[in-house]
Parts: C-alpha cells; sequence; structure tokens
C-alpha cells in the first residue's frame, strides 16, 4: 500500500482527498497534511472522515522536511498555488519522494529545468494529473485521430469559452496575478495544450500570440459606465446585487476553506473582479505550428454566456467536429461532480465524400465529464495496459507549460516564438 502526503489543502485538494479517504482507502493511505493556513488543514481532516477515513497529522509549509523524515510517504499529492508548485516537487524529489503535482507543473522555463535537474539527479518521478486526458470524448477524439478517421491532419480550429461564473472566478481570487499562475494560458489552457500534444501526437515549433484584459479590471468596467465599486464582495453592501460577486458566507465548503481562514494568512477569496491589480488577460488568440506541420488556431475568452468548446479538425479525407457545453461551476463551491460535467457532447465526423455520421461513446460519470475518476482509477489503481497512454509525465507537463509560456513572451514582445529558443526543449530532446 502506498503512502501518501498532501500538500496545500485548498479547493483542489478536495478531489484527492475524497478519493484516498473513501473509494481508493483499501488501495491509499494517507499519512499528512501540509499547508500555510493551519484552519484549512483542520477542514480538510473533517472532509477526510467525512469520506469515511481517520484524521491524519498536520504540518505547517516551513515544516515540510520534517513531514517527510516523519511520516514517510512514497509520494507527494502538490496542490498549492501554481508559483510553488516547483519549491515543492523539487524538494520532494530530494526527500526521496514521487511526486503527483496538479496541473500547470509549473509556471515558467527556469521552475521547469528546476524539476527536470531534480527529477535526474533522483530518478524519481512526476505525474501531472491531466484530467481531461481521461474524459471519455477526449479520449474517443485521441482514438479516431490514431485510427486515421480523416486521413492526414492540416489545421486545428480550438475555441475554449469560460462563462461569467466560472471563468470570472479566476479573476478573484491569486489567480488574478500573473506572478501566481501564469496567467490563463499557462494555467488554464495547458489542459487544452496538452489535449493538443496528446491528440496530434506532435509538439509546437513555434507559437504567435494576442492577447489583453478587455472584460475584467476597474478601467473596462469604467468604459462600460460603472462607478459602483468595491474590493470584495464580504462586508461591502455594494456587492449585494452584483452578479460577478461570491457570497462564500452562503456555501459552507468556501466558508470554510477561506472565510473562516482569512485570519490566518489574509488570503481574499471573493476579490472584485473589476477591482485594481488584474494583470492577467481575459481575450486570447494564439496560432501554433506542430512538428508535424499542423496549424492551430486557439482562442481563449473567460466571460462569454456559456461555457465549453468547439473543436475542428481538418485533414486529407474529411472533417472531425466536436461541440462540448459544460455545466456551470466556481471551484469548490459545489459538487465535485459537478465541475467541468457535461451538459452535451456532440461529435461528428464528415468525410469527404459520403455522408456525416455521429461518433458514438460512452459518457463518464462525475467531474470533468468522468475524466477525473477515470484519472483517480490510473492514479490509485491498479495499473492497466492503456493504448491512447493517457498518464502524464514531466515531459508532457513541460510541453504543456511552453506553449503558454511562448504565448505569454509574443504577447510581450509582439513576435513569433521559435520552440527552439528554449533550453528546455534542448534537454527534453524533443
Amino acid at each position: 500500500m502506498k503512502k501518501y502526503a498532501l500538500v496545500g489543502t485548498g479547493g483542489r485538494a478536495g478531489l484527492y482527498i475524497s478519493a484516498i479517504g473513501g473509494k481508493w482507502r483499501d488501495n491509499t493511505q494517507l499519512v499528512a497534511f501540509c499547508d500555510t493556513n493551519q484552519t484549512r488543514m483542520d477542514y480538510a481532516n473533517q472532509r477526510l472522515q467525512e469520506a469515511g477515513a481517520e484524521p491524519v497529522p498536520t504540518w505547517k509549509a516551513p515544516q515540510f522536511e520534517e513531514m517527510i523524515r516523519t511520516t514517510r510517504p512514497d509520494i507527494i499529492i502538490v496542490t498549492t498555488m501554481d508559483r510553488t508548485h516547483d519549491d515543492y516537487i523539487v524538494r520532494g524529489l530530494r526527500a526521496g519522494c514521487d511526486i503527483i503535482t496538479e496541473k500547470p507543473m509549473t509556471i515558467d522555463e527556469q521552475r521547469a529545468l528546476r524539476i527536470l535537474d531534480a527529477i535526474e539527479e533522483t530518478g524519481h518521478t512526476v505525474r501531472v494529473a491531466f484530467n481531461y486526458r481521461y474524459a471519455p470524448h477526449h479520449s474517443k477524439i485521441r482514438e479516431l485521430l490514431m485510427e486515421d478517421v480523416i486521413g492526414h491532419i492540416h489545421s486545428v480550429h480550438f475555441e475554449w469559452l469560460l462563462n461569467t461564473e466560472h471563468g470570472a472566478d479566476y479573476f478573484r481570487r491569486w489567480h488574478r496575478e500573473k506572478r501566481n499562475s501564469g496567467g490563463l494560458l499557462v494555467h488554464k489552457s495547458t489542459h487544452h495544450f496538452d489535449l493538443m500534444n496528446f491528440w496530434l501526437n506532435s509538439y509546437p515549433e513555434r507559437v504567435y500570440a494576442e492577447g489583453g484584459l478587455r472584460f475584467y479590471g476597474k478601467e473596462n468596467a469604467e468604459k462600460r459606465g460603472i462607478t459602483d465599486f468595491y474590493p470584495r464582495t464580504h462586508g461591502y453592501r455594494q456587492a449585494q446585487n452584483d452578479p460577478f460577486a461570491l457570497h462564500m458566507e452562503d456555501n459552507a465548503q468556501l466558508k470554510a476553506l477561506y472565510l473562516d481562514a482569512e485570519h490566518e494568512d489574509g488570503y481574499f477569496r471573493d476579490q472584485n473582479v473589476f477591482s485594481d491589480g488584474i494583470t492577467i488577460e481575459d481575450t486570447l488568440s494564439v496560432l501554433v505550428k506542430y512538428q508535424n506541420q499542423v496549424q492551430l488556431t486557439y482562442s481563449l475568452n473567460a466571460y462569454l454566456p456559456w461555457e465549453g468548446l468547439n473543436v475542428v479538425f481538418n485533414g486529407s479525407e474529411g472533417r472531425l467536429e466536436m461541440k462540448i457545453v459544460e455545466k456551470s461551476y466556481v471551484n469548490a463551491g459545489g459538487k465535485r461532480e459537478n465541475e467541468g460535467s457535461l451538459e452535451h457532447c456532440d461529435i461528428t465526423v464528415f468525410p469527404m465524400f459520403a455522408a456525416p455520421w455521429k461518433v458514438e461513446f460512452t459518457s463518464g460519470e462525475g467531474g470533468h465529464g468522468g475524466g477525473d475518476n477515470a484519472m483517480l482509477a490510473d492514479l490509485f489503481g491498479e495499473p492497466e495496459h492503456d493504448p491512447l497512454q493517457r498518464a502524464a509525465d514531466h515531459q508532457a507537463g513541460a510541453m504543456s507549460i511552453l506553449t503558454g509560456i511562448a504565448s505569454n513572451i509574443s504577447i510581450q514582445q509582439q513576435r513569433p516564438v521559435n520552440f527552439r529558443e528554449f533550453t528546455l526543449v534542448a534537454r527534453l530532446k524533443i
């Protein structure tokens, strides 16, 4: 039985707490929590008990190595703020542990190189939790492309829509500062760029991007005639009728995780999306050329009326289309099985000289269209042969963020960015 310690007990940690404490407790043993905030760790233990397991010892962040020496985990699960992933990954590897990390693996090239150095130095492994690879509909696209159902792929259009509930949520919390998250092209789009690498079985060689803050932020609100501003929802009357406000006191989980924990670290989960201090973009367009000559046009907008995606593959023998509408959600603000779950998914093949046909697939249950449960089974269950090769290692993690990193450079410097500019690509021998 493998032993696990979890560092970072915020919203995303709940996926692993409920899995290890519940369905997979006969295969796994959780031995410790580590966080900067004791209130959140106490709530994590409460959730662990609700899942059917015993509470575990808690350790503050400066005690990370002491926690490892004392509890001797085999694997560290990292679900902290993005910019701290590399620190815990590297320290965990050097302390003799393997790592499971939430996406993105890290937020810039230098941090990624630190992780690669530690992997080569220690021989331990890093798995990146790309749950979207495991969603049945995304796995089906991989299968269809492996079967050359529309021949050789020439171009792809990939449009991701974040709505005014989920999309706005990135502008309320720590993600709103690029120094913490790398911006949406790293934090969120790492999912989508990983899917492209996974689907095409190739990596990018050149990127050009445009982006800006067009909707959120105080200046944009002022241009639309808004004059009544507030710094955060809690305690401000101006927020009461604002559809963009997050009322944590009305949600037991958000209250326990964040509102009740503010006295320890001063972190406000409910900042006004139309306040100053936002340094990430909400409107993004990317053009990517892959090593196999496929061209991708990609867009991400974070303020739209519905949530989901449109993705289209154009090939030498036809066209493959997928449209997905996902249920709206706020991270940790409801039932986990509703996060990213499907309202509708339609996959259609348009052969060059034949009638189009609908693709049948078995829908998954639970969060992210069934991807969460399938990924957890792969992480914590008995290993099975997977012809789709959905498990993502540090190379997959690095190459997914590198598209976003290159895009950020392109936006800042207003130029195309070649992947051969990155030391990381040479080190990985891509």
